[in-house]
């Protein structure tokens, strides 16, 4: 049946390349983002038989949804991350919903593997498994490792703490800096957790360092509540584990593309969600953000940038389930198989495929439904106002993440009253992290030492 699947994909995706390139041009939009026609979700469902998924005698914790039907919660369970074999980050707290957010739930030393990793001498590396809250406000558990180093901190005050979010462009556990960290270097690990060495450097001026899995226990790819919460919840749990070293210090934040994400999400939410951390909260420097989904699909759907865009819908329909609801078969198909657990580089080689989102949806006009509307209004987080200072930077040759939505959201930052700085690199998006990594490391070190922060909004 797969490879009937697999055949049928191929021949599809071919015949709707052509359809949507021509209904384009009736259209001022990207013409990847136009309707097919009408009668094309119903053969293509006639075409592929729906997926046999599991029937379950009772919806485990992290897939129910209140008042949903019970096929529709088996299968948000059947799209769900399997299990990484390591209970820390597998195994659901039967008690989540009492405890507060950034409350710890449990906790280890991973100093030996991790200190390996970093190669910075450590006083300790541990991880910690603590409550946050998903993108819907129920109650979530999160991850995190934290690091402090040998170095004493002999500047004044308490030590400065640095958030490093990396990209996590993942939908499975094995692919996340927090399994890295405690299980080695393996060949799902994504390199961006090691480069730039944002945590050796933080590590080796005496910084300690809070590296989260922002994606959460579902693995939310690119869901930015979800990233927000669990980043601030990450703050909370480090104090709580040691509050002479993570209790009391100003606190720095960096996140670059799936990161940054996280990072946007966590500094338009903490004034909110975490007004205990504000005071701390002195900077976030966010590099190659995607900020609007909307403008994503216009830039990677239906081309090669197609395998990280689907994942990415995939992510956010963990902790949005309704996009489930106006999924065919063929799109649950690809859901509930083992795409579900993929990592960077099988995004990248399924952009190959040049598969459109309009082939997975039973709506032939998916970017303008209800549903996309919504989640497409939400994501873009509008209107909030980060409450620290922002150094935002993007590249300007950009193509799947374009520098218009950067623009933009300094833009937004500056109406609202935030102090905001833009910068623009020449360099598209793998090598814009390293072309801005100078000016990003001395704005973050400057803000972590009390420099105040200039305000490029004036």
């Amino acid at each position: 049946m797969r490879a009937a699947v697999t055949a049928c994909l191929l021949t599809v995706s071919l015949v709707a390349g052509s359809v949507l390139v021509d209904a384009g041009s009736a259209r001022a939009e990207p013409p990847n983002l136009t309707a097919v026609p009408p009668e094309l979700p119903r053969d293509l469902d006639a075409l592929v038989p729906e997926p046999q998924v599991r029937k379950l005698p009772r919806i485990p914790e992290r897939s129910r949804i209140p008042g949903a039907s019970r096929e529709l919660q088996e299968l948000r369970e059947a799209i769900m991350p399997s299990p990484s074999g390591d209970p820390f980050f597998d195994r659901w707290p039967a008690d989540l919903a009492k405890k507060r957010p950034g409350e710890i739930i449990a906790s280890r030393d991973v100093t030996r593997t991790a200190g390996f990793l970093v190669t910075v001498p450590l006083r300790y590396a541990k991880q910690v498994k603590f409550r946050t809250t998903d993108a819907t406000g129920g109650p979530l558990y999160g991850t995190a490792t934290v690091f402090v180093p040998k170095t004493p901190w002999k500047g004044p005050g308490s030590r400065p703490i640095l958030v490093n979010n990396t990209p996590i462009v993942t939908l499975g556990y094995t692919c996340t800096p927090g399994y890295t960290f405690s299980h080695g270097y393996n060949k799902d690990t994504n390199s961006t957790d090691i480069f730039p060495p944002n945590i050796q450097l933080a590590l080796s001026r005496g910084y300690a360092v809070i590296v989260p899995d922002h994606t959460g226990a579902r693995l939310a790819y690119a869901e930015p509540y979800v990233g927000g919460h669990v980043v601030l919840d990450s703050i909370r749990a480090a104090a709580a584990l040691d509050p002479k070293e993570f209790g009391k210090g100003p606190v720095a934040m960096h996140g670059y593309s799936g990161g940054a994400i996280a990072t946007n999400g966590a500094a338009k939410l903490a004034s909110s969600y975490a007004p205990d951390l504000t005071d701390r909260l002195v900077g976030a420097a966010i590099g190659g953000v995607p900020a609007d989904f909307r403008s994503l699909a216009g830039a990677m759907n239906a081309n090669l940038g197609t395998g990280v865009f689907l994942s990415a819908v995939l992510g956010v329909a963990r902790e949005r389930p309704e996009i489930l609801g106006v999924s065919n078969n063929l799109a649950k198909w690809l859901a509930t198989s083992g795409l579900k657990d993929i990592c960077t580089s099988t995004m990248g080689v399924l952009g190959l495929s040049h598969l459109p989102a309009q082939l997975l949806s039973s709506d032939p006009d998916p970017f303008h439904s209800p549903v996309a509307e919504r989640v497409f209004e939400e994501t873009s987080m509008p209107g909030l106002k980060a409450s620290m200072p922002l150094f935002i930077y993007h590249g300007t040759y950009e193509w799947w993440i374009p520098a218009t939505q950067a623009r933009a959201l300094y833009r937004e930052q500056c109406a609202l009253g935030a102090n905001a700085t833009y910068r623009e690199v020449p360099a598209e998006h793998m090598a814009g992290v390293f072309v801005a990594f100078p000016e990003v490391v001395n704005w973050l070190d400057a803000r972590l030492r009390g420099v105040p922060a200039p305000n490029g909004c004036r």
